[in-house]
Formats: C-alpha cells, structure tokens, sequence
C-alpha cells in the first residue's frame, strides 16, 4: 500500500501540472484530475460485490497490474512526444475504473486481517500509511517532475508499482465471504438495502459525500493557485500536497490510538470542520508560505475523513455485507465531478479564491448541518 500509494500521490501531481502545461485551463485540471470519478460511480457497487464474492487479495493483485498498465501507457506517450490532455482524460478514466474494483477489496481486506477490537486501529494505521505518502511522495514527485521532466517522473511511478504488486504476494490469501448463489446484482441489490436501513451508515455515508464533493476538487486546483496567485513552479505544489500529507499523518497516528470511549463521533465532526476552514484560510491568502501551513490544518482535517469515517463504517457494518458498503462508500469519490466541475468554472470565470471561498463555505456549512440536526454521529 506504501509503494502504490506513493505511486498515486505523485501521479495527481504530476497529471495536473502536465495538463496545466499541456492547456493552461483550469476547465481541462478539473476535468483531467476529476476523471476518474464517473467510472466509480459506476462500478463501485459492481466492485464492492465482487470483493465479497472473489478473493480480495486476487483483486489487489489484478488492480495493481492495471495501474502499471496504465503508468507505462502515458509514459511511453510523454517519452514519444505523442502525448495529449486526451491521453490523460483516458489515463483517469481508466484509472478510475480499476479503483472501482482495487478500492473495496483493499479496505475491506483489513477486516479478515484483524478481529473486530482493533478494526478502527488497522484502518487508521493504515490511513497513516497512505498520509505518510502523501508527505513525502508529492514532494519527491516535483523535484523529479521539475529536474527530470513528466516521462521520468512516470516510470518511477512504474518503479514503485511493480515491487508493491511484488510484496502484495506476501498477503495471506483470503476466502471469499459469500457464494456466488445468484446473479450478481441480487447481491448489489442486498447490499443497497441493507445500507439504507443502516441508519447509522447513511449518516457516515454523507458525511464522506460531502467531502467529496468540496475538499477533493479543492487540491485539483492546487495547480492553478500556484501558478496564478502565487506565480511559481510545480516544485511549489508538491511542497503544499506534502503539508496536507503531513497534517493527515498527525491526525491518523492519532486516530489510531483511539479507543470506542473517546468520542470518535464528535472528533469526525470536528475534522470536518477543520477541513472547511482550512479551505476559507486558502481562499483569504495570497501568501504561499501562509498556505503552506493552512495545507497542515486541512491534512488534520483529511485524517477525519481518510481514517475515521472509513473505519467507523466498516464497525458498522458485518463482515458478510462489509466489501458491498465500502462499494457504496467509493461511490462518493464517483461523484467528485458533481463538485469539481461548476468549481472549475467558477476559476475560469472569476477567479480561483473565489471556487475555494465557495468550497470551504460548503464543507463548513455541510458539517454543522450534520452536528445539529442528527445525534447518530455524535454518539459513535
């Protein structure tokens, strides 16, 4: 999970700075780093089924040899010079087509490998894991994208993805949860069911839906400020992506060390908030070195939704049903386009501070509603 995360964390910057390169249009960042949403929203459910029916190991390892495929796709294009923002659109597109898959399997995973006391510490583990890539992996990923140039930058990635598909096969295998006794949307349409009645669940669920749709098309303009309010290089961004990094590891350690008596509710609640604040502090600047210490704060933030929420779902919800919510969850990320678009016009049109102002307004909004209007959250 480190390798290939480290592998995704330089591939979103990456990917945005060579669209920005390739276009100079807010419009093509949003639509290039939003891409591979609509293919989530698409096949979670399909995939959140098939973790529950196939080995969740054997799909790690499939998902991971589609991103090699991937990787390699754009790199020979860049290192051809026949490369073009549709190569990239197809590239997220494509990606985000196998995450569909990759993604449930991967979360739901943990809980066959730890028993149920210590489900909400595996996950934040490894959610600290991913943040701690988040630290280093954007930084490293600029100054090979600013000294080597974007097809270098993509065979590392290549680099990183093969050993983690290597090490994948170290992972015990695992059983499937439930047979294959009838057709596969009977098994979605179960899955659907029991999540709605959950009612707990749904709250989590829209809780992380309306993450999704603020503060992650929130970082796909990242290069835009850094070029226009800030007018410097990617170097620059990968600094910014790293101190979100560095805020989410420090939120995720500590979620980690929680117990069930520690109010995780309320503490999801808050980093949410934190979250739509940062964003508003962004917004105000015009100073890079006060944005990089806002991307701290907005990290801690992260760590309520990367860490908490996930885990709090999958405590919520049994084993046998566990791959088809986290299908339901991933369906979120599928949406982002829903966020990230308008906001992409909203820079075109007016003014990037103004798509963040907007943004960070909505997140804040969304997590008071959530705090005063519902107690199944507070309670957890």
């Amino acid at each position: 999970m480190l390798l290939l995360m480290a592998a995704v964390n330089i591939q979103m910057l990456a990917r945005g700075y060579l669209t920005w390169e390739l276009t100079k249009s807010p419009i093509a960042v949003v639509v290039v780093g939003a891409g591979f949403a609509p293919p989530i929203l698409l096949l979670s459910l399909y995939g959140g089924a098939v973790a529950d029916r196939i080995s969740r190991k054997r799909i790690i390892q499939l998902g991971q040899v589609g991103m090699l495929a991937i990787i390699l796709f754009v790199g020979l294009s860049i290192s051809t010079n026949t490369i073009t923002v549709y190569h990239l659109v197809g590239a997220s597109v494509a990606q985000g087509s196998i995450w569909a898959f990759l993604m449930p399997a991967r979360q739901a995973i943990i809980g066959q490998l730890v028993d149920e006391d210590h489900l909400t510490n595996a996950v934040a583990l490894n959610a600290s894991g991913m943040s701690l890539m988040t630290v280093a992996a954007p930084g490293i990923g600029g100054l090979i994208y600013g000294l080597s140039g974007p097809a270098t930058t993509y065979y590392v990635m290549a680099g990183l993805t093969v050993i983690a598909l290597f090490l994948t096969s170290w992972v015990p295998g695992m059983a499937p949860v439930t047979h294959a006794k009838r057709r596969m949307w009977g098994d979605i349409k179960e899955g659907l069911v029991y999540t709605r009645h959950n009612r707990t669940v749904l709250v989590l669920l829209l809780v992380a839906l309306s993450t999704a749709l603020l503060a992650m098309p929130f970082r796909t303009l990242l290069p835009v400020q850094i070029e226009e309010v800030f007018e410097m290089e990617v170097e620059a961004l990968g600094l910014l992506l790293s101190m979100i990094g560095v805020g989410a590891l420090i939120g995720s350690l500590v979620i980690a060390g929680l117990s069930k008596n520690n109010h995780r509710g309320w503490i999801l609640l808050v980093t949410s908030m934190l979250s739509g604040v940062a964003i508003l502090l962004a917004a105000a600047t015009t100073s890079y070195y006060v944005a990089v210490v806002v991307m701290v704060f907005l990290g801690l933030g992260d760590s309520g939704r990367r860490a908490l929420n996930s885990s709090l779902i999958m405590e919520q919800t049994d084993e046998e049903h566990r791959g088809r919510v986290m299908g339901v969850y991933m369906m979120n990320f599928g949406l982002i386009p829903l966020g990230a678009i308008p906001l992409g016009f909203v820079t075109s049109f007016l003014d990037v501070r103004v798509a963040f102002a907007i943004a960070g307004g909505g997140l804040l909004a969304a997590a008071l509603g959530y705090t005063i209007f519902t107690d199944r959250v507070r309670r957890l």
